[in-house]
């Protein structure tokens, strides 16, 4: 299946796919405002993390319109399309599927209609208990409709959600919203609308991230602060975990629905979120340039330049570079545009292909000792043709430095690692990973040290692909996976 691309560094070769982003969420309520477009460039500044489809959803007070498609936003808005979607509420979604597939269906916001009007939906992160929900459903579809009551078929966890809230004919959807949350397990940022509100939900553990924000007429929801920058939005907080949020005519309220319990994504800092995105009043680029210093003073080594691997290595190889004294240069030159509609190379193209999306500076690297910085590794395909490109074009040595631990362990929440059989550091020690890849020498920063340089206590944070501490309870292997409700898809009924 098609795969995002945005700044993964990791798949120079485009079918070595690395850690996929999580997706990206935005709401608006602002009357008066072209709340499309404020949706639109929202997504603009949070296509790093899905890109595989997009969507926006607006309401005129009286239905909510949906337009979304599989691309990029870019590809799937033009001028026309956003200023037929008038109204003063919005949500929008920019997708890369950890559970569905990545097709039209499974596109976001998901719609739904219910007893009074009708509920779209946008959801970054992952369910845990998608299968409990799946039959929490079909109880209620059998309640509601009658026995062996038949319908739509739900098939990602998103779609099990919105057809939750829409199951309750006697109730608002406000009031669903409060029986539903307290049942979801797993990670879960959500932004969603009725006709005349907007709504917001944090998972009690925070693990995806969640922003609140204010315009001069309005209010703003989205997954990271760098959306708040581009629509003019100051930042107010932080989503709380186990927050449920509204925002409709009568102003903002809030209500907790579970205890917070804190555990935020540490691979926010490390990779996922933009650099100029601030995540628990740290500056995202200010942690990574401090991942580097802390990496240069835990593993420093004679060399003559400091290279990033563009564009997520490239803060904390600065940092490697102030605190070493080492040069820092631009080794490595990115083509941005190699995307998910790359058509794919022959076998013959792709023994080559390692320059598709980065491609050495001979004079800058020939006859130097290189600190190469990347931020993860995940099967070591493509450090192992990095150091073997490098090599080609005249470097004398290649140390590389990673600025996040090993990972050993898949995540569940909401980033699409390898399985954990394919990770390279479930196998086999730094040592052996080294001589795999073929450098000089190989280094990970220390986890205690990537968590120092959060700011963010240690018992705050989730570390699962490090350390395989999950802090949301996992079911059976067979109850996960990313096709789970596609194996045998259920017939849902939607209650109108």
């Amino acid at each position: 299946m098609p795969r995002g691309d945005g700044r993964l560094t990791h798949d120079i070769d485009p079918q070595d796919v690395g850690p996929q982003d999580a997706c990206g969420v935005f709401g608006v309520w602002a009357p008066g405002e072209e709340v499309a477009k404020l949706t639109y460039y929202g997504l603009y500044a949070l296509q790093h993390r899905g890109q595989e489809s997009a969507g926006i959803a607006v309401s005129n007070g009286r239905q909510i319109l949906v337009y979304k498609d599989m691309g990029l936003v870019s590809q799937v808005f033009d001028e026309a399309t956003l200023e037929s979607l008038r109204g003063e509420v919005a949500i929008g979604h920019a997708r890369y599927s950890t559970t569905g597939a990545s097709v039209w269906q499974n596109a976001q916001p998901t719609f739904r209609p219910t007893n009074d009007g009708s509920v779209a939906l946008g959801h970054n992160g992952n369910l845990t208990n998608t299968s409990e929900l799946v039959e929490l459903l079909r109880r209620r579809t059998e309640d509601t409709a009658g026995p062996g009551a038949k319908g739509e078929t739900a098939t990602s966890d998103t779609g099990v959600m919105a057809s939750l809230l829409s199951s309750y004919p006697d109730r608002s959807v406000e009031e669903a919203a409060l029986e539903i949350l307290p049942r979801l397990r797993g990670a879960f940022s959500l932004v969603f609308m009725d006709e005349t509100t907007l709504y917001a939900a944090r998972d009690p553990q925070g693990i995806r991230p969640l922003v609140l924000g204010r315009l001069d007429r309005g209010w703003v929801v989205a997954s990271e602060t760098a959306a708040l920058d581009i629509v003019g939005a100051s930042l107010v907080r932080e989503v709380e975990p186990g927050e449920f949020i509204a925002v409709d005519a009568n102003g903002l309220r809030t209500e907790r629905f579970a205890e917070a319990a804190p555990k935020g994504c540490i691979f926010e800092y490390v990779y996922l979120a933009r650099p100029d995105t601030t995540i628990s009043d740290q500056r995202v680029f200010s942690v990574r340039a401090e991942i580097g210093r802390r990496l240069a003073r835990e593993n420093p080594v004679e060399a003559d330049l400091v290279i990033p691997v563009p564009e997520s290595g490239t803060p904390a190889a600065i940092g490697y570079a102030e605190e070493s004294g080492i040069p820092f240069g631009h080794g490595l030159v990115k083509n941005s545009y190699v995307g998910r509609t790359f058509i794919q190379p022959s076998q013959t193209i792709r023994q080559l292909g390692i320059r598709l999306k980065l491609n050495p500076l001979r004079d800058v690297i020939a006859g130097k000792r290189l600190v190469v910085v990347d931020d993860s590794i995940v099967r070591g395909n493509t450090q192992r043709a990095l150091v073997r490109m490098l090599r080609e074009f005249g470097a004398a040595e290649v140390h590389v430095r990673i600025s996040s631990p090993p990972v050993k362990w898949p995540c569940f929440y909401g980033i699409d690692f390898a399985s954990r059989a394919e990770l390279i550091a479930n196998g086999i020690g730094v040592e052996e990973i080294c001589r795999s890849i073929g450098a000089d020498s190989l280094a990970y920063v220390e986890l205690d040290e990537l968590v120092e340089a959060t700011g963010v206590p240690k018992d705050r944070l989730c570390r699962a692909c490090f350390d395989g501490i999950y802090p949301v309870a996992l079911p059976e292997d067979d109850l996960l996976g990313k096709h789970l409700l596609e194996t045998d898809a259920t017939p849902l009924k939607v209650i109108q």
